[in-house]
């Protein structure tokens, strides 16, 4: 049987690429962790490491047993968190990520209610994007990743369900009104995150044409800053223009283009009482946040019947 600190031992090393760091981290001394190793060898059976250099590296059958060591030990540390759940949520934890537009709009709302409902709770927050983030989840770093996906994306990781918060309308920003993704074939395009690319050469393929990128920046306040400098035109969702805007950009919605944004969880149902009552709080602040703005914002799950007016010009 696997012992699972020497995977411990292994995963650090795969990780952190040598002896030397893995010991830092895990607070052991070099000879200890070329000794766990040596006997992780020889339960396994297996070569897992091989001379390269000065230094060791894994061969492939160590890098197999290092991806299982880190989903192994991702999910003892989800069940440890689970038991120390069990019996409330005045000394739990709970783990998030999300995208920054997320971040900036509903998560401290719904982390400031949580916290002040379950003081004892403690909450992380990472900030990623959506398939980081879900591979954390996988790997049981995580406990919620709030990701968005475009009808065009790929399916999630088998076992990742997906709970529905909100449609964020995507808009065209320009230097002027009155644009369409088709009026704007000839321009120069900023494009984003990959996810956000791949949608932007999908939507702009339906129109007849490829866009032309001449910038890449995943930061959406460096994106609307290429706007107003004149430098190209790119798109955003709503969450991302409330959080902030530059004076001087234009945003058109673009109609029938939304990103869906769900809280993302992995393994089978329930969930522990401290990831549940976190999904809570997020479904609740996404309610909250279009039912107390009017319809100048997002569509919500309790609120997705409702058209979402355009942002308009700024004054």
């Amino acid at each position: 049987m696997l012992d699972v600190t020497r995977l411990r031992v292994l995963d650090a090393f795969a990780r952190l690429g040598s002896v030397t760091a893995a010991a830092k981290e895990l607070h052991y001394t070099q000879p200890t962790v070329s000794h766990h190793l040596a006997r992780l060898e020889a339960e396994t059976g297996a070569q897992l490491l091989q001379r390269a250099g000065r230094g060791i590296r894994l061969t492939p059958a160590g890098e197999l047993l290092a991806g299982r060591a880190a989903e192994i030990i991702g999910r003892i540390d989800v069940a440890d968190a689970e038991l120390a759940a069990h019996v409330g949520l005045t000394a739990g934890r709970v783990r998030l990520a999300s995208f920054s537009s997320v971040i900036e709009s509903l998560v401290p709302r719904a982390v400031a209610a949580l916290t002040n409902k379950h003081p004892g709770l403690q909450i992380s927050l990472t900030g990623t994007q959506p398939p980081e983030a879900l591979g954390l989840l996988r790997t049981g770093k995580l406990d919620v990743a709030i990701i968005f996906r475009y009808d065009d994306t790929d399916p999630e990781p088998e076992g990742v369900r997906l709970h529905h918060l909100l449609d964020d309308p995507l808009y065209l920003l320009s230097t002027r009104g009155g644009h369409t993704l088709a009026t704007m074939r000839d321009a120069t395009w900023i494009a984003g995150c990959d996810r956000c690319r791949n949608h932007l050469l999908s939507m702009c393929a339906d129109q007849g044409f490829e866009p032309r990128i001449g910038y890449t920046s995943e930061d959406m306040v460096v994106m609307q800053g290429l706007v107003a400098a004149g430098l190209g035109v790119t798109t955003s969702p709503g969450l991302a223009l409330r959080a902030h805007r530059i004076e001087g950009i234009v945003a058109s919605e673009i109609p029938g283009s939304h990103q869906h944004i769900y809280a993302a969880t992995y393994g089978e149902p329930p969930d522990p009482p401290a990831t549940a009552a976190l999904l809570g709080a997020l479904a609740e602040a996404a309610t909250s946040a279009v039912t107390s703005s009017g319809q100048n914002l997002p569509r919500s799950a309790a609120a997705r019947s409702s058209q979402a007016d355009p942002i308009g010009t700024p004054d």
